[in-house]
């Protein structure tokens, strides 16, 4: 099973909000920490605000935040909602014109495989993914500069 980039964009936006879950972030600095287009996560922003995932301000002061805490976000659901295709093959997509379909196992057995893979994707939130020492190594890499109280 593979991702679009676009579904990897929009895990990476996700986890560098909840990296940031004191303050409000840019597009910009996101793009800029990434070293992805803007004009690509302009889109990919938009879609994770509209499936509800992020809350957008904009002006002057404005900017990103989850729309949720971390551990309610689950990865499942981020994939299936921003994911536009995933039939793996083409007797799984709405345009199938393979012909061995009525007598192919394939498309079941694929089936069950995709079903299995958000399965175990439902088990896991954004939290899992941040949770320490991850999130420190992550916002190592990510140039985040962490303050110590």
């Amino acid at each position: 099973m593979r991702l679009t980039q676009y579904t990897d964009f929009s895990l990476r936006v996700l986890i560098y909000l909840g990296l940031h879950d004191d303050r409000r972030c840019t597009i910009r600095e996101i793009s800029e920490a990434y070293g992805i287009s803007r004009n690509h996560l302009m889109k990919v922003v938009q879609q994770l605000a509209a499936e509800g995932f992020i809350d957008s301000v904009r002006g002057v002061g404005g900017g990103l935040t989850l729309s949720a805490d971390a551990g309610q976000l689950k990865v499942g659901r981020i994939v299936r909602a921003m994911e536009p295709d995933l039939g793996l093959v083409e007797c799984m997509r709405p345009d199938n014109e393979c012909v061995i379909t009525p007598a192919c196992a394939l498309v079941g057995m694929l089936s069950e495989a995709k079903k299995a893979f958000l399965e175990v994707l439902d088990g896991y939130t954004l939290a899992d993914i941040l949770a320490p020492p991850r999130r420190q190594e992550l916002s190592r890499l990510l140039d985040i500069r962490v303050e110590s109280a």
